[in-house]
């Protein structure tokens, strides 16, 4: 065996080994958020910090990194198969960049935000920010060292950035947002000031949590997902996992008084679990090409699925019929258009899990510029509250009552997920892109969701999107698909065209 085939062979056994380590890791996150009691929290800590390091020992270890340079060297990497050559460029790349951060500052990063997650959920409920503050404190101080280690240009904030949506810049965002948010407020004040706006339209009948629980069955057998490679659970935060490439975790949650969360919160989940099920496993299975492009991209999925498919009105021609046989009490109440202006009121709301389509983006917005403050040090940790507060209001109109509300209503702080925030935007607009250009592609594609059927629109996203994992950038997969990058002027586009015709606006 060749010295090229040796080092080829060490690199695809060691990301196996690390694939097998990041399953192991999503499963004690999984189980943390779903059935783990409290008190595991110290143990799971230490749990997730040795596997943690393990993961990075391996990944910055001498000999891996020397066998993927040398594999990079211009006379060996010419004579690489393709396939490898896909394989080891991506690779390299993240190996240089990983080997910037210590192995115990990953070990300990791991232990502080595991606690942090434990101190969040007390801090929920207590309805108190305080007692979640110190372990805040110590996650920025760990961002900051994060942002020093990796030293991307521009912005500290451009370092965590990249870690979520590659290349992308804060000069970027703050261009693409603030044109975004002037926009939106336009919208969302043109719509509340209408004379077809009316500010409440919510079933007068609920729907008790086993009846929730099976709305979101029907809807997942709808979008036909393998009932042997996922399973769905409750937990706080919805969210999804994948432990394996044919084990993937979604969960709800049923305790919202407004039983449309769970549904389509689930839709949402879906939306990310069939895009896990989709990336590429055969020549690039337990490779670093068997990963989503981006979480913008991985957001574009699950937004996609939740808005332009799950609020369409061509969908529920057909779905709503079926669950009005199901629930008569809940659905009969109320006719096929109404219903379809209910899952699409706009409501400027406190919870940005809960908001509608339009408000959305204002709530990722505000948490991005937050962010940066934090990073900067021109906000302190104690201050979250009232400018969370005060942010609400300017943006939203509307001010929390409690932390609850406000700045502890996501979780993502609590596990160190700075740079997580931005792409949900991104995401946001990226899936009205996708949508924009799969009309265009298939027009036909009205008619089917007029009878339900979703596989030509599953297909399109595997052919377009999924197939080809990191192979590609988000932003020039997005260009490859939609002849454009991101671009929030078709995001706006496609809600003026959709909420100027429910609310009778020119």
């Amino acid at each position: 065996m060749t010295s090229k085939e040796t080092s080829l062979d060490f690199i695809y056994r060691e990301q196996q080994e690390l694939a097998v380590y990041g399953g192991i890791g999503a499963l004690l996150g999984w189980d943390q958020m779903t059935y783990m009691p409290p008190a595991g929290a110290k143990d799971r800590a230490n749990q997730v910090a040795l596997i943690s390091r393990l993961s990075h020992e391996k990944i910055i270890s001498e000999e891996f990194y020397n066998r993927a340079y040398d594999l990079c060297n211009s006379s060996t990497f010419n004579t690489l198969e393709d396939r490898d050559q896909i394989v080891v460029k991506k690779l390299f790349s993240d190996l240089e960049k990983a080997r910037k951060i210590p192995s115990w500052f990953v070990e300990k990063s791991a232990k502080v935000t595991t606690l942090a997650y434990a101190a969040w959920e007390e801090a929920r409920k207590k309805k108190d920010f305080t007692v979640f503050a110190p372990n805040l404190e110590e996650i920025i101080t760990l961002e900051q060292q994060y942002c020093d280690f990796i030293h991307l240009p521009g912005h500290p904030y451009n370092s965590l950035l990249d870690d979520y949506e590659e290349g992308m810049t804060t000069d970027i965002l703050t261009k693409e947002f603030t044109v975004l948010r002037k926009e939106l407020q336009n919208l969302i004040h043109e719509i509340l000031g209408s004379n077809t706006y009316q500010p409440h339209l919510p079933q007068k009948q609920t729907l008790s949590k086993h009846q929730q629980n099976t709305l979101t069955h029907i809807m997942l057998k709808q979008l036909d997902l393998p009932k042997k490679q996922f399973r769905v659970d409750v937990s706080t935060h919805p969210f999804t996992t994948a432990l394996g490439d044919e084990d993937v975790r979604i969960t709800t949650n049923f305790d919202r008084p407004n039983p449309l969360f769970s549904l389509f919160s689930t839709i949402h989940e879906a939306g990310h679990a069939l895009y896990e099920l989709g990336l590429p496993k055969d020549k690039f299975k337990d490779t670093v090409i068997s990963d989503a492009a981006s979480f913008g991209m991985h957001e574009s999925q699950s937004r996609f699925w939740e808005n332009m498919i799950g609020r369409n009105s061509c969908f529920w021609h057909y779905f709503f019929p079926r669950c009005a046989t199901r629930f008569p009490r809940y659905f009969n109440n109320v006719d096929q258009h109404e219903w379809y202006r209910i899952i699409n009121q706009v409501q400027p709301s406190l919870i940005r899990v809960e908001a509608d389509e339009l408000t959305y983006c204002l709530h990722v917005i505000l948490r991005y510029e937050l962010e940066l403050g934090l990073i900067e040090n021109t906000i302190q940790v104690k201050e979250l509250p009232q400018l969370w507060n005060e942010k609400m209001q300017e943006f939203l109109g509307v001010t929390p009552t409690n932390d609850v509300e406000g700045v502890l209503q996501d979780m993502h702080w609590s596990g160190g997920s700075f740079g997580y925030f931005p792409t949900y935007a991104i995401g946001t607009i990226y899936a009205a892109q996708l949508y924009h250009q799969l009309l265009h592609d298939h027009p036909e594609t009205i008619d089917q969701l007029h009878t339900g059927n979703l596989d030509s629109i599953k297909q399109w996203l595997h052919t377009h999107i999924h197939q080809y994992g990191r192979q590609y950038t988000a932003e020039e997969l997005i260009h490859k698909t939609c002849g454009t990058g991101l671009r929030s002027s078709v995001f706006l586009r496609y809600l003026k065209d959709k909420y100027y015709e429910i609310y009778s606006l020119k």
